[in-house]
């Protein structure tokens, strides 16, 4: 077998949930690598970074909100290879934040319910927390 040489990047996401069990997904812009697909909202964990201090970061800057490691529950990881990058992906659980979300990126956003996730067209890398999310919502 062949070893991938390709960068390997590590990225933190929330499953942010309201109080109806909704699930907040973002849309990525065009330009961006896999561009158009939904995904959970988060981004890179720089080097020397903690996940959860990323997560933090990043919440902020896409979404102009502030939680806290305590609000920050790991559900689970994935690990995709695609083309031209490895991704391991960290999903926390995020029930509680301070501001009003709002887009700072432009992007667009959807609360959707965790059956409905499979409808929105996501990363390989988000569809294994599908069922987890279902079942703890």
């Amino acid at each position: 077998m062949p070893i991938i040489d390709h960068k390997m990047l590590i990225v933190s996401a929330a499953a942010l949930i309201d109080a109806d069990g909704r699930i907040l997904i973002s849309k990525r812009p065009k330009e961006k690598v896999l561009g158009g697909l939904w995904e959970f909202p988060g981004g890179k964990v720089e080097v020397n970074e903690k996940p959860q201090d990323a997560l933090v970061r990043e919440l902020h800057e896409e979404l102009d909100i502030n939680t806290w490691h305590s609000c920050l529950a790991p559900l689970s990881f994935s690990y995709h290879d695609y083309n031209d990058f490895s991704l391991l992906l960290l999903l926390f659980v995020c029930r509680k934040w301070e501001g009003v979300i709002y887009p700072k990126e432009g992007q667009e956003l959807k609360w959707v319910y965790p059956r409905d996730l499979s409808k929105f067209p996501m990363p390989e890398a988000d569809r294994p927390f599908f069922p987890m999310l279902r079942d703890l919502l």
